[in-house]
């Protein structure tokens, strides 16, 4: 692998428009060198810096993007409100090995005449595909374009949105994308509790009561190596969220590629719910086991 690039040392370069971000990227390539690229919504925080460091650690260089996508917000969602605070994210960044920090426009992503969007199936169904009609939607038709604008050679993203993994995986495979796409643990905090940008929006007591949902997934782990049935684990998990006052929107054992039933594969536990207004998700991998009953 070549050696760190002055610019990542000297601090990283700000790219807004796509056509400067391709340019870039394509002589790093010509010149050999290996690319990683880290999408993100900003607001970051250590779970997007591990993504960083992983991206440093095996790429020549890394690119983070900075893009709150409208399109994968309904419009009962917190679009409005999402955190936004760039300076604070390119502060965050220094030190990291980033080269480049693309941080587009909303025209520049949907120009006036934009009319295409990316239509996903298979593990894009149920769960937040339900419960959040086109948000996959709209991750897929972004996450395409980024790949377009920035043609790193991998792209990494966290575990903890593990449907979205699934969706932009299935989606690299179909269109036969030339980026590889590689999957990063959660980040927790020491009591178990998925990083998230949402986070921020807790209270005091919702914060305390939002450590059930890594609890529910741990329990479902536990269960399911004495060779419990689905369908108790299921129930416990959702006995665990509900005990701590968490609205559960969903808390199940699914197939971890296809998430659909599970058969002899490996499985992954998915939990979603609401703490007054912020709304978490979380899940964890289960290892392959014998036949599975529900």
């Amino acid at each position: 692998m070549a050696a760190a690039s002055e610019a990542a040392v000297a601090g990283p370069q700000f790219v807004v428009g796509p056509g400067e971000m391709r340019r870039e990227l394509l002589a790093a390539r010509a010149a050999g060198r290996r690319i990683g690229f880290v999408p993100t919504m900003g607001a970051l925080h250590a779970g997007h810096v591990s993504l960083i460091d992983r991206a440093a650690a095996e790429c020549d260089d890394v690119a983070v993007s900075v893009f709150v996508n409208p399109t994968q917000f309904g419009p009962e969602e917190d679009f409005a409100r999402y955190p936004r605070n760039l300076e604070a994210d390119l502060a965050r960044l220094a030190g990291h090995g980033v080269r480049w920090v693309f941080a587009p426009s909303v025209e520049a992503v949907y120009p006036q005449a934009h009319a295409t969007r990316i239509v996903v199936a298979g593990p894009a169904l149920g769960f937040e595909g339900d419960l959040r009609p086109g948000h996959f939607t709209g991750v897929a038709t972004v996450v395409c374009w980024l790949f377009q604008a920035v043609p790193a050679h991998a792209a990494y993203f966290g575990a903890k949105d593990w449907q979205q993994t699934r969706v932009v995986s299935r989606m690299v495979a179909d269109l036969g994308l030339p980026v590889e796409v590689i999957v990063c643990p959660t980040e927790r905090e020491p009591d178990g509790l998925a990083l998230s940008s949402r986070n921020t929006y807790l209270s005091p007591a919702d914060r305390q009561r939002a450590v059930a949902l890594s609890q529910a997934l741990a329990e479902a782990a536990g269960l399911w190596l004495t060779g419990a049935e689905i369908t108790p684990i299921e129930s416990a998990m959702r006995a665990t969220m509900e005990s701590a006052g968490i609205g559960v929107d969903y808390a199940a054992v699914v197939d971890s590629e296809s998430l659909g039933p599970v058969t002899t594969g490996a499985a992954v536990a998915l939990v979603a719910g609401r703490l007054g207004t912020t709304r978490l998700i979380d899940n964890r991998l289960l290892p392959p086991r014998g036949a599975i009953s529900r």
